[in-house]
């Protein structure tokens, strides 16, 4: 039987192989990387590309001639709701997000988010740089599809060198001017998984305040008078313009580092990789003649670069002449990748994979929304609508200044009724969600989400970097609205500064009727620091301070809600300390 079965093999191989040899098999194609590069701030006129010509972009300016540019792409008007809407497909105002802090920014817990998706389908995760929707768990972005992530949670930092920072859910210290390192950061990523797919995302915090950035980056532009300025030049400051342009050469450097680790590990002609921004630019300062800047719902506040590259499949100089947005990622790249989305929920995008390699299809107009508390505005191919109910040809009035509505009341009656129908059904909404405590072993609660009662204030207007200060009386406290997801015993430790006048101040942490205390008997007063770096003022930015870690004692906690509320039981100084944080981690 052996024998017969070699014979066997032997007389059909004479009959396959020759036709093997004269047969070609295509090999199967490997699915592609993803590299998403999303900054911070940065406008649609803050690029060379587009005839800045104050500043000098070289890589970007390549990455968009050597694939697709978007002539109009569109975004939030602020942070979050565009993460939102790029992570979900999404308009922002479905998801949760309302704002871009005190828990505004967080993601709903039952939107799917691409890199979900994803990771699901076999990809390696991270994400490195500004995350700003959801700092504890399951709101974290290791709970949210990414393996590996390195960066910050909230929607801006008081310091860019070598700041406190989140590494998979533990504080660490960052290592040099943070657009650096986060770059660091993705490409030992990218190298680590060069014989995996990889989805690699890239939140840059940059050219956002503080306007931080190295001499190296500044010294070109400490003296410059722009050859471009604003539409309204008697708006512009040229301090926060010199800073923000050296800022956006800082970030091209760094697009050029990673597109040169993607050359240098043969990987880039399998990797689709994007640059686009989060919201128009922080200050008025060249952006094309459009109306307004970051807040605003006008085309200055929402339209954006972006680029993507895909050799082999987006042929260079691409021009997509169709509006698109954040929206429209997620669809587009699971497309390229062979994702079967098997969406749990409607989305609000489109796959532009067409439109990207030149397939002829239909492709009806669209509208995209843009929307702010309970002011909306309107974008389809020609018009914008907006909060006012005024209509503007962009394609012939970028810069919004004649109202064309009685000229085109179809038009007009038709793009209020969207809007209408978006009011209807997204706006607005009550926001009851409490901090959530105990879906991983430890649990920040930074001063951030806190509420200061008594004579307790922030230590500066904006809440995402700021620290409790002036904490004076026994009658001050600090509460958390927290939500205990697994019972069980969690060491309360709480961040602290205390001069040494007031050592010997008694902290009490309570929580769900149970109590615990401590006094500090070691003092901690660094300075301040974070302003001496900023190469322009500020404003309602927190400084940094180091703060010391001290544990309360142990809470025996039940499931369920309710305050956590910190309290000073003694003070024996003239005050009692400054909080950073609370942490609570399950023992």
């Amino acid at each position: 039987m052996p024998r017969r079965l070699t014979l066997f093999t032997f007389l059909a191989s004479l009959l396959i192989l020759p036709w093997l040899a004269s047969h070609t098999f295509a090999a199967e194609p490997s699915r592609p990387n993803v590299v998403m590069i999303l900054t911070d701030d940065q406008g649609w006129g803050d690029l060379s590309i587009h005839g800045n010509k104050n500043i000098d972009t070289p890589n970007i300016d390549q990455l968009a001639k050597d694939g697709a540019r978007f002539d109009w792409f569109y975004v939030c008007h602020l942070c979050a709701p565009t993460r939102a809407e790029m992570l979900t497909g999404r308009f922002y105002a479905r998801t949760g997000v309302r704002g871009v802090s005190t828990g505004q920014e967080r993601l709903n817990l039952d939107e799917k988010t691409i890199a979900q998706y994803f990771k699901e389908a076999g990809y390696v995760t991270g994400a490195f740089g500004k995350w700003h929707n959801g700092m504890q768990h399951p709101y974290h972005p290791n709970a949210r599809g990414f393996d590996e992530y390195y960066g910050f949670c909230s929607g801006h930092w008081g310091h860019y060198f070598s700041p406190e920072l989140d590494h998979n859910n533990t504080l660490v210290r960052g290592d040099g001017y943070v657009t650096d390192d986060f770059t660091n950061h993705a490409m030992q990523f990218i190298e680590d998984n060069r014989d995996k797919p990889f989805f690699c995302y890239v939140p840059y915090c940059t050219p956002h305040s503080p306007m931080q950035v190295p001499d190296e980056f500044y010294d070109k532009f400490a003296e410059m008078n722009p050859s471009m300025k604003n539409r309204d030049p008697q708006k512009e400051q040229l301090g926060m313009t010199r800073a923000a342009l050296a800022m956006c050469e800082n970030v091209d450097w760094n697009v050029g580092r990673i597109l040169k680790k993607l050359d240098d590990l043969d990987l880039a002609n399998n990797t689709i990789v994007i640059d686009f921004a989060d919201n128009g630019p922080n200050s008025f300062r060249w952006n094309g003649d459009m109306k307004g800047r970051k807040g605003s719902l006008d085309e200055g506040g929402t339209r954006v670069p972006c680029f993507i590259r895909m050799p082999g499949t987006i042929k260079p100089d691409t021009q997509i002449t169709q509006i698109a947005g954040a929206v429209d990622f997620l669809p587009t790249l699971l497309d390229f990748a062979g994702i079967d989305a098997n969406y749990p929920k409607p989305i609000d995008g489109r796959s532009l994979k067409p439109l990207l390699t030149g397939q002829k299809t239909d492709w009806p107009d669209r509208e995209l929304i843009a929307s702010r508390n309970n002011q909306v505005s309107v974008r389809n191919q020609t018009y914008r609508l907006d909060n006012d109910g005024k209509l503007f040809n962009i394609l012939q009035d970028i810069g919004q200044r004649t109202d064309v509505s009685k000229q085109n009341p179809e038009i007009t009656k038709q793009l209020m009724q969207v809007a209408k129908q978006y009011r209807e059904e997204m706006l607005p909404r009550d926001d009851d969600r409490p901090f959530t405590v105990g879906y991983s072993a430890n649990t920040p609660l930074p001063a951030r989400d806190g509420v200061a009662h008594g004579e307790i204030k922030r230590s500066a207007p904006a809440p995402n970097c700021s620290y409790f200060t002036n904490w004076k009386t026994e009658e001050g406290t600090i509460t958390w609205d927290v939500e205990v997801h697994e019972p069980g015993q969690y060491e309360a430790i709480v961040y602290y500064t205390c001069p040494k006048e007031n050592v010997g101040v008694e902290i009490q942490a309570e929580l769900l009727g149970q109590k615990t205390a401590a006094s500090i008997q070691e003092a901690h007063d660094p300075e301040a620091y974070g302003p001496e770096r900023d190469r322009f003022n500020r404003g309602a930015e927190s400084p940094v301070k180091d703060f010391k870690a001290f544990s309360l004692g142990t809470l025996n906690l039940p499931k369920g809600r309710d305050n956590l509320t910190l309290s000073a039981l003694k003070i024996p100084g003239e005050g009692a300390i400054e909080v950073r944080y609370v942490w609570l981690n399950r023992k």
